[in-house]
């Protein structure tokens, strides 16, 4: 039995997607543990292209169970959605394999609402919310206002929790100038979708624990990446969630003493999407190369991501807050061709070298990356599936980020499809 965190060390977008789908051929179960469907996980498998934003990238492995925790915000329109089309592929024709924690908190259609609007009153502070209404949910959920999902099984419990948000929700719409919503047709709405929803409902702490229990593998499957969590990342350039190893334990509903393993995933060069600090970003013609040629737009808005090099200062900070075992290298092709890559080793801030990842901000902000150049490679390496066919180039260029980071790195990724993948080592410690 092994339990296994897998989980961003950048500011996600990393490819988490397909690396969870690659690595579930080796669990008995996958486990979302935060977040909510601003998370738009990407798998290719046999050329088809499916993109996850609730359900666990686990689900296109036929022998797992797929959990979705009770630290995740469910929407139940997007889920119901991804469930019928599941359905409808024949992937998911057992609701034993999709359980849903009844204590998860439902985004509600206020939610989306105020998300947008509140972003709109922004204007240029905007943070770049994803308007899907996550925020919102968690503030009601930390407010203790929140509905569960285990509310939509209940009649009375969701018509009285609508009734008594309606008020306060609709007044702040009022203020932003939008539309105000009817409580009871957001009863009938939400009260069919509980009904659909029903079958998938369960205690999914207590599955957990006796998966654990009779020795099964366990993947934990993090959403958004280190630098957006709530605690750890730019505040306030984050999402609404830890999105750190550590959020498994409360996310998930498991102790810490019985998680063995945890796998960094980064890209072999950063993204960012959205406002924020990026001390890496090239904002020239290598980092809109960078764009082209990785194919860099979000799974869940299709906005453009700012692109630029690997930032091994925040790749050590990461492991610091996660306590990486191992990392997990994706988009490694992408930078064939390059006769010259540039890697981040440390930040000069007004004068300053640092090797350590800012505390504050601004200290952020004024950053200005140091630079190690390394030999590029020209050659394409997507066919290429043992490490020792590599280019030496491209050998080395792994290497110098596992001495920078102190972490080794298990798993390349040369291609998005799920063949596409180099295992030097097993990140379950097998």
């Amino acid at each position: 039995m092994t339990a296994l965190v897998a989980v961003g060390a950048q500011w996600g977008d990393e490819g988490k997607g397909k690396i969870v789908d690659w690595l579930a051929v080796r669990a008995d179960l996958v486990v979302r543990f935060q977040g909510g469907n601003n998370a738009g996980h990407t798998l290719v498998v046999d050329g088809e292209k499916s993109v996850f934003h609730l359900v666990p990238s686990g689900v296109l492995q036929p022998g797992t169970v797929n959990l979705i925790g009770p630290g995740v915000v469910v929407d139940p329109r997007v889920l119901v959605k991804e469930l019928e089309e599941l359905t409808a592929k024949g992937v998911l024709r057992d609701p034993s394999r999709l359980r849903v924690s009844g204590r998860a908190h439902v985004i509600l259609e206020w939610h989306i609402a105020l998300d947008k609007a509140r972003e709109e009153a922004r204007r240029e502070g905007a943070i770049g919310t994803t308007g899907r209404g996550i925020g919102p949910t968690y503030e009601d959920k930390v407010s203790r206002r929140g509905l569960r999902i285990a509310d939509l099984l209940d009649p009375a419990s969701l018509q009285g929790a609508l009734e008594r948000l309606a008020k306060s929700k609709n007044h702040e719409l009022e203020y932003h100038g939008w539309p105000t919503l009817d409580p009871g047709a957001l009863y009938t709405e939400y009260l069919e979708l509980g009904r659909q929803l029903e079958p998938y409902v369960d205690h999914t702490t207590q599955t957990l624990d006796r998966a654990l229990r009779e020795g099964r593998s366990v993947l934990f499957e993090g959403a958004q990446g280190t630098f957006l969590d709530i605690d750890h990342g730019t505040y306030p350039y984050v999402t609404s969630s830890n999105c750190v190893a550590g959020a498994v334990c409360t996310g998930a509903g498991v102790g810490p003493t019985r998680i063995d393993r945890v796998l960094g995933i980064t890209k072999a060069y950063a993204t960012r999407v959205g406002g924020g600090p990026f001390p890496t970003e090239d904002e020239g013609e290598r980092g809109e190369w960078l764009g082209k040629r990785g194919q860099e737009f979000g799974a869940t808005t299709g906005r453009k991501r700012r692109c630029g090099w690997i930032d091994a200062v925040v790749l050590r900070e990461a492991a610091l807050v996660n306590g990486f075992t191992s990392l997990a290298m994706n988009k490694l092709d992408v930078l064939s061709g390059l006769a010259e890559i540039p890697v981040a080793t440390a930040y000069r801030i007004d004068g300053k070298l640092t090797h350590e990842f800012p505390m504050t901000l601004d200290e952020v902000a004024r950053a200005e990356a140091v630079y190690e150049t390394l030999p590029g490679w020209s050659e394409d390496v997507t066919g290429v599936r043992r490490y020792d066919d590599l280019p030496d180039a491209a050998r080395r260029y792994v290497e110098r980020i596992e001495s920078l980071v102190d972490v080794p790195v298990d798993l390349l990724s040369v291609g998005p499809g799920r063949d596409e993948t180099i295992s030097r080592r097993d990140p379950f410690g097998g």
